[in-house]
């Protein structure tokens, strides 16, 4: 792909609302769902602490941003009106707001490229994102989801998912997680420091709102260097 590309590296990280505050026709029918795939009780419990994977069940509570080539970036973080510090590291900034306004930042930001970088993205990010601000009332700037490959999306919203590219759209048969494809490659894992996206939930309320964006810096660190190693060997 040619260098005239605004490229933003894309990561958001998400907790799910408690089991017991939905209403009991969505309880049931979530119960139902997920006695198909759970032994015992405590594997059912397990999986209602989980509700942070479907955005109909769940909010945003940081977007993290990237520009791989400036190395600069921002983490939209939710803080439920807290303070928090405004720089994870040099380079990388904090916007804080409610789940409404952090998205309104995001897609304001997005304005300004038209390659979107994810790990995992199609799958996870992106639905997430549209949908969350579908239902927040804000209307998405890009359209990440025009069409899985590629060389078929439009110019001005290229969606590059670093997990479909290193599959090569499922020619791998497997899909692997950040941190095996960080291991293989050489990066240092953003699971290093012993945080990882199921710690998400128990941060956001204990009020650990730095800790979520840092490791959602990580994240995205991590994603830009497997993007170099994809775009330097891979990328025809």
């Amino acid at each position: 792909m040619p260098n005239v590309h605004q490229k933003l590296v894309v990561d958001v990280e998400t907790v799910g609302v408690d089991f017991e505050t939905l209403d009991t026709l969505s309880q049931e029918q979530l119960t139902r769902y997920f006695e198909r795939y759970t032994k015992d009780n405590e594997e059912l419990e397990e999986q209602k602490d989980k509700l942070g994977f479907w955005p109909l069940t769940g909010q945003i509570v940081a977007i993290g941003v990237y520009n791989p080539d400036t190395k600069k970036g921002c983490v939209y973080l939710q803080t439920n009106g807290e303070g928090v510090q405004t720089e994870i590291e040099p380079g990388i900034t904090i916007e804080t707001g409610n789940e409404k306004e952090i998205l309104k930042k995001f897609w304001n930001a997005a304005l300004k490229y038209n390659m979107f970088i994810t790990f995992n993205g199609r799958m996870f990010d992106a639905p997430y994102l549209m949908l969350r601000s579908a239902i927040n009332e804000v209307r998405p700037s890009k359209n990440l989801l025009a069409n899985r490959y590629v060389s078929s999306q439009p110019f001005q919203a290229l969606h590059v998912d670093l997990n479909d590219q290193l599959g090569f759209y499922g020619a791998t048969r497997r899909s692997f997680s950040l941190h095996f494809w960080c291991n293989a490659f050489g990066i240092e894992s953003p699971k290093a420091t012993g945080v990882t996206g199921d710690d998400v939930k128990q941060l956001f309320k204990d009020g650990k709102y730095f800790d979520i964006a840092r490791y959602n810096a990580g994240d995205l660190k991590a994603t830009a260097a497997l993007y170099e190693k994809w775009d330097n060997f891979l990328n025809f």
